[in-house]
Parts: C-alpha cells; structure tokens; sequence
C-alpha cells in the first residue's frame, strides 16, 4: 500500500497585510483561508469537506505566526473546519510576519522571510512559539513540519528536534536554488534521518532536460499525478508527497475559482479514493519512516505527450486565470 500525504500549506498571506494593513485579518482571511467568490468559497473549508466525502485524509500545515499580530484567535479560525472534518494539523511557519508584530515579536527586532535566516537559538524560540500557539488554538501538539517558501537549513532540523518534532518536509528535490538550504540534493527523494529528524521529501517527476518537477496540484496535470502516484505504488514507495496551498483553487488575483485547477482537485480526490494499492496517509497517525538512508527513489520517467498537456492546460490556465 502506498500512502499518498497530501500536504496543504495553510497560511494567511503576509504581503497582503503588509501592503493594506494591519486591520485586515477578515478580508486576509476571506482570500487566503475561506477563499470566498462570487461562485462561493473553495478554501480550508470547502477542502476539508470534500477530502473527507471521498473517504480521504489530508494533512494541514497550519502558519500560526498571524496570531503575533491578531491573536490565538485568528489561528483558531483556521483549525476549526480542519479538525472538525477528521484531517491533520501540523506546523507551518512563514517569518515575514516578524516584520509586523512590533513589540510581539519572540525575538525582539530580528526579522527575516526564511526561517533559515536566523541562528539555531533563534529558530528554537520560533519554533516554540509557533507549536505553543498552534496547540493554544486548538491543534495535537505537531510532530511535522514545514518551512514556509521552503526555506528551511540544516539548523532548522536541528531547531525541530530540540523543539520536540520529529518530521520535516522542507525538501523539493525538484526545486534546486529555491529558499531551501537543507544540504540535500535532487537525488534524496525518498524519507531519510537527517540533522536528528526525518526528511519527508517533496514528491516530483521526471520532466523534459532531464529535469524534475514537483508534484503541486498547480504544477502538474491530472495525468502527470495519476501516473506519478501509481508509479510509486508499482515500484513498491511507502509515501509519496504531494504540496497546495489553501488558496490554490483561486486565480492569481485570488477573486475568482481557477475552474480547471478544481476540477483537477477533484478528479484527484476520486483516482486516490478508488485506486488500488493506494491510501492517503497523515503525521498524527501514520508519518513516514526513513527506510534507506541515502538510497535514492526511483521517478516517474519523463513523458513527452503528457508533458506536452500539461503545456496546454497551463497556458490556458494562465490565460483565464493569471500566471500561477
């Protein structure tokens, strides 16, 4: 059996409130969490709903970092619907919001967009700060975790495990350069112990260049993840990682539902739910264990005809929708 994580990044967005605002945690909220349009909301909520409809499970990496500016109270909002519907919480983190807490910043007036932009005491106190606020708010107690923009480093799996948790999933193989400095590379792609903790990685596929790409329900077509998932399964992987966003059902300018984005959501939602061999999994309940250290997985091949669609539906996506 091979579990399928699917693993939402839950965030308010920084920049939003940065640019209009301090007063903004209903309408952030609205875009970002709710996700509301005049078609109605395919946010955390509506998410939930539908996962769990389909018999799945999902895990959400929850920011509670708005709560230095708005209170445990905002986070709260977040975590309600996920609970309430049977998914998982656990930790996300996204530091641009130290830029706006003022006096309420954990560590005084450093400020940074990456947690790997601090030192290792630094990140021990955020990240303490972060899972205290997360439990206040409602959620288990995390063991996973994931830094926002990816950017995580070897000090912030250390931070992890001094702070208690035992997973991170800050590692997208198919991303070299990004905000990640976690000395890995593209071929750890599979779970592994590394810095004290395990190393979940992104789940990726093989692309044209003999380049990879990462398995986000916005980065890859309905055919690449069907056949990424049962390429995992056929070639015996316990896990595969798939990364979305709570608000990635949304155009760009997050006022519209990306209508071919949903409904590659929801054809998800049912290959996963009857497809043999395969079951959604979750951290609280079944985290992925480190099964060889340093030996890499193999990837679903490149595919010129399915990577080929994936062309199409992204230039059509972008046309209607903005760039993504």
């Amino acid at each position: 059996m091979t579990r399928v994580f699917i693993t939402i990044d839950t965030e308010y967005e920084p920049g939003f409130t940065a640019r209009m605002g301090a007063d903004t945690r209903a309408v952030n909220f609205a875009r970002s969490i709710r996700c509301d349009t005049p078609e109605g909301d395919v946010g955390v909520e509506w998410q939930a709903r539908e996962f769990a409809r389909h018999g799945l499970k999902a895990v959400f990496f929850v920011d509670p970092m708005p709560a230095l500016l708005w209170g445990k109270e905002a986070i709260t909002d977040v975590i309600a619907p996920i609970l309430d519907h049977g998914h998982d919480v656990q930790l996300h983190i996204h530091t641009e919001w130290l830029a706006l807490a003022g006096n309420a910043n954990p560590i005084g007036q450093r400020t940074g967009d990456n947690i790997k932009d601090f030192t290792f005491d630094e990140q021990c106190a955020l990240l303490d700060y972060a899972a205290a606020t997360l439990m206040a708010a409602g959620a288990p107690r995390p063991i996973a975790f994931r830094a926002g923009n990816y950017g995580a480093n070897d000090d912030t799996l250390r931070a992890l495990a001094q702070t208690g948790l035992t997973h991170d999933t800050s590692h997208s193989p198919a991303l070299p350069g990004w905000a990640c400095a976690i000395s890995l590379n593209a071929s750890h792609r599979q779970p592994l112990h590394h810095c004290g903790i395990t190393e979940v990685p992104v789940g990726c596929i093989g692309d044209v260049g003999a380049k990879l790409r990462h398995a986000q329900i916005t980065a890859l077509s309905f055919g690449e993840l069907k056949a990424a998932i049962r390429h995992a399964r056929d070639t015996g992987a316990d896990q595969f990682s798939i990364v979305s966003h709570s608000f990635e059902l949304l155009s760009r300018d997050r006022t519209r539902i990306n209508t071919l984005v949903r409904r590659r959501f929801d054809q998800l939602c049912q290959f996963i739910a009857n497809e043999p061999g395969v079951s959604t999994g979750t951290y609280a309940q079944s985290a992925p264990v480190a099964l060889c250290d340093g030996k890499t997985a193999p990837v679903l091949p490149a595919n010129a005809l399915r990577t080929g669609l994936r062309h199409v539906q992204q230039a059509i996506s972008n046309l209607r929708f903005g760039a993504s």
